[in-house]
């Protein structure tokens, strides 16, 4: 292969970090480990999972790094455009299914601690809204936070991820320039702050409803198709929620689905007895 020198820029945009990498490394020793101690039937579908998730971003960035390495000097400018976007959002893509893949082996392990404080939802959610807004600009938001809503006890980085895992995931699979919803409400009875996120989309079945908070699970459809999704994101979310004292459901009827999540309120006892768990 000749690296022409018109194409020093290109060398270094390709060139893969080596904490990435690592992290890839780190993720697959660390589950492969758990999957030795688990049956080998679990232990089969985690390395035929992993290995196609892993691959089909891999392959992607391969062939076109190779293509643009082997014939810079022949493609237009737009071609170059093109393919560099591609293996940007491949990147992305890997980024992103590490990060998932981390946060399952977390999840697992004993030692996760949990640094629970009482927060203001709206922050928060006006904030995860606005990163996603930038990321779906054909989409639409609307936040609806009831004044009245309390705030509630739990750890802020979680509870951040869980609502960007909802609404990240309302916007990816929505219809074009449709509107997705965010609201909040009180059970002044039940002691729960309820959040829930609409979209306007593919819709769910009732029978699908436990499956997809299932690991790598996700629904088939002619949408869920084109979107790519590790299938990883729904189960942290019920995880992440279930550990702090919450509950997560789902309710589609025809082309709405909504999730809601019911976050605990804060009180000083509440929090007085997650100081003696921590």
């Amino acid at each position: 292969m000749v690296f022409h020198n018109s194409s020093p820029s290109l060398v270094a945009v390709l060139i893969p970090k080596t904490a990435f990498f690592y992290a890839i490394a780190s993720f697959v020793k660390n589950c492969y480990n758990q999957a030795m101690n688990s049956s080998e039937q679990n232990y089969e579908d985690f390395i035929s999972t992993v290995s196609h998730e892993l691959r089909t971003p891999l392959t992607s960035i391969r062939g076109f790094s190779q293509t643009m390495l082997a014939s810079w000097d022949k493609l237009d400018d737009d071609s170059k455009k093109k393919f560099l976007k591609i293996i940007e959002e491949q990147s992305n893509r890997l980024i992103k299914l590490v990060e998932n893949m981390l946060s399952v082996t977390k999840l697992q392990s004993v030692n996760e601690n949990f640094i629970y404080k009482q927060t203001d939802v709206s922050p928060i959610i006006n904030m995860v809204v606005s990163i996603v807004k930038n990321q779906y600009k054909d989409k639409s938001f609307e936040v609806k936070i009831d004044p009245t809503t309390p705030q509630i006890l739990v750890d802020r980085d979680r509870f951040q991820q869980i609502m960007t895992n909802l609404i990240e995931n309302a916007a990816k699979y929505s219809d074009d320039n449709s509107t997705i919803k965010i609201s909040t409400n009180f059970c002044q009875n039940c002691e729960f702050v309820s959040i829930k996120v609409s979209d306007t989309g593919v819709g769910i079945d009732e029978k699908d409803y436990d499956k997809i908070f299932t690991k790598f699970s996700r629904i088939d459809s002619p949408l869920t198709r084109k979107v790519q999704g590790s299938g990883l994101g729904l189960y942290i979310t019920k995880n992440l929620t279930e550990k702090m004292g919450g509950k997560i459901s789902v309710k589609s009827e025809g082309k709405i689905t909504t999730f809601e999540v019911l976050m605990p309120v804060f009180n000083p006892e509440t929090q007085a007895r997650e100081k003696c768990r921590q």
